[in-house]
């Protein structure tokens, strides 16, 4: 196993939903994973308002980025070709200073 290769975590995370069984205990049900997101950004929120610590915020964040992961999984989509794809868009993109802060966005 390679820890840098992206298909090697895909892997991993495959063999986490493989052992809890989740497509068929309702563990890859999509509403059900965007709960769980929202529930990781909470905790990823609370990390950084409440000063916790850089570990802390290490480990909320790749309980999120797993949680990315599985949905990939949980949906049938190329995850890392979605990346590039976006990558590719975000990078024609211009930005603006709203509120004090850069926002890049199509800005329709």
């Amino acid at each position: 196993m390679n820890k840098d290769s992206y298909n090697d975590m895909l892997a991993k995370v495959q063999a986490f939903h493989d052992k809890h069984d989740f497509k068929n205990t309702g563990g890859e049900e999509l509403t059900y994973r965007v709960a769980l997101m929202a529930e990781e950004l909470g905790e990823i929120s609370s990390c950084i308002t409440k000063g916790k610590s850089k570990e802390e915020l290490a480990e909320e964040t790749a309980d999120l980025f797993i949680l990315l992961l599985g949905t990939a999984i949980s949906a049938d989509f190329d995850l890392k070709q979605a990346f590039w794809d976006k990558m590719d868009k975000i990078m024609q993109r211009e930005s603006k200073m709203i509120d004090g802060r850069i926002r890049v966005s199509e800005f329709k």
